[in-house]
């Protein structure tokens, strides 16, 4: 049975689906104003890893990814660039699916806009004080009373006390409680806005995503997912919107990746360690990208550096080296079968790609100590399952990095000069063409299949 670290819980927990044999799950997608960065990668890769687990482990699964297409980094993004905000999120959305594509990311089901959902979220900020939840300040915003809310706190394990004491918060004249956060705010001149009872104005944030959520999936679904950083105060305020706007519990399983690090340290732009996915790919193969997030389990700090890109890459490149040189048939997975079975359990623990990845890495060896090509078919299935190993060995091994002047029909020519070479035992040539392969990044592997190639 499949288990998941539950945040809400703060353990792991058996996963049992609201309705059975249906899974319902919604992730915090981007706020689209600039290029996404690898922490935007490793939030994209991990929930189609588990969107893929689901669906192996027999789930009909909507999975919803949202996009938050206003807020204050936006318009001001807008207003340097002198551009319509709507022309720059959709530059910046065309930008993050066609990174998205690139590391094997599969599309959700739904993708909604926050400025589709106005309507909604208005709906929502209704009920919300007529609950006696939020209520309109003089300024025009509105505001929910964390107070009036009796388990504010639940998913954080922050009691309003120790917020209270702790937390910076935001000074505004027009809050009653200071932890008070803001559901609309009053349009300023030159914003995008929209008409609502409280006058012109826009959503915050928080509420943008409790209305998406339980319009798509309903007001009470199985699985919130996200990175680290919005457990607080973004999802708890989630969380105290959507319960207390209809009375009934939200999410019942939280999820959450975590934080991608670079020596160490968090990345960050104030820190100057700050990389996007496009700077990422321009020296690394994007399997090579995902391999790597794979690698390091979602929940754990993931540590970036190239070094880190480097292993990976050999890493990869060892499973596509097992693969070269065999017609490996297509197989439906039998999960019963030893390494199939392995791979499920480690899995079926909180979605364990370190370990299911081991599983792939003992198979490769039973390869090259000549194992069947159904062997091959388990081991391109298996990877299949977390979107690697989709290629042909050669496209993988042979593709990538800088040809130049050694382009494979070139190298082909090399290689047979070499073979002539050693055939007329003229080994300084032969060795002199090895050499000035290795220089340029071509690695040759003599084998019983002859001299095969790849690019480093």
């Amino acid at each position: 049975m499949l288990k998941l670290y539950n945040s809400l819980a703060r353990e792991k927990q058996a996963f049992v689906p609201i309705e059975p044999g249906r899974v319902r799950m919604y992730v915090c997608g981007m706020t689209v104003y600039d290029y996404c960065h690898l922490g935007h990668a490793r939030v994209l890769v991990v929930f189609d890893m588990i969107t893929r687990w689901l669906k192996a482990s027999g789930f009909e699964v909507t999975y919803v990814r949202n996009v938050t297409d206003i807020d204050d980094k936006i318009i001001k993004r807008a207003n340097e660039n002198g551009e319509p905000y709507t022309a720059l999120t959709q530059r910046f959305i065309d930008a993050m699916h066609a990174d998205g594509a690139a590391l094997g990311v599969q599309a959700p089901d739904h993708e909604p806009r926050a400025t589709e959902y106005v309507g909604k979220m208005l709906d929502m900020i209704r009920a919300l004080i007529e609950r006696g939840l939020a209520y309109p300040a003089p300024n025009g915003d509105v505001y929910y009373a964390v107070g009036k809310f009796a388990t504010y706190g639940q998913l954080s394990g922050k009691s309003l006390d120790d917020l209270r004491a702790g937390e910076r918060v935001e000074v505004d004249p027009y809050k009653r409680d200071p932890l008070d956060f803001v559901l609309w705010k009053a349009a300023k001149p030159g914003e995008p806005a929209w008409p609502s009872p409280w006058g012109d104005g826009r959503p915050g944030w928080h509420i943008e995503c409790s209305a998406m959520g339980s319009d798509l999936l309903g007001r009470h679904f199985d699985i919130h997912g996200g990175g680290q950083d919005l457990q607080f105060p973004h999802h708890e305020n989630e969380i105290a919107q959507s319960e207390g706007a209809h009375g009934c519990k939200f999410v019942n399983y939280w999820l959450h990746n975590g934080f991608v690090r670079v020596d160490d340290e968090k990345m960050s732009k104030s820190l100057g360690n700050f990389f996007t996915i496009r700077e990422v790919l321009a020296k690394y193969d994007p399997e090579v990208v995902r391999f790597f997030i794979l690698r390091a389990h979602y929940r754990s700090p993931l540590n970036y550096s190239d070094q880190h890109l480097d292993d990976a890459k050999a890493a990869l490149t060892r499973l596509y080296t097992a693969l070269r040189g065999i017609a490996a048939p297509a197989v439906a997975i039998d999960w019963h079968e030893p390494y199939a079975a392995s791979f499920k359990a480690a899995m079926d623990d909180d979605f364990g790609t370190p370990e299911a990845l081991a599983v792939l890495f003992d198979l490769a060896a039973e390869l090259n100590k000549g194992g069947e090509p159904k062997q091959a078919g388990l081991l391109k299935a298996l990877a299949g399952v977390l979107g690697l190993l989709e290629r042909a060995p050669e496209a993988f091994l042979q593709g990538g990095g800088e040809e130049g002047d050694y382009s494979a029909e070139r190298i082909e020519v090399l290689i047979q000069e070499r073979l002539a070479a050693r055939k007329a035992k003229d080994f300084s040539r032969s060795d002199a063409i090895r050499d000035e392969l290795k220089a340029a990044g071509i690695v040759l592997e003599d084998g019983p299949q002859g001299t095969l190639w790849r690019r480093e």
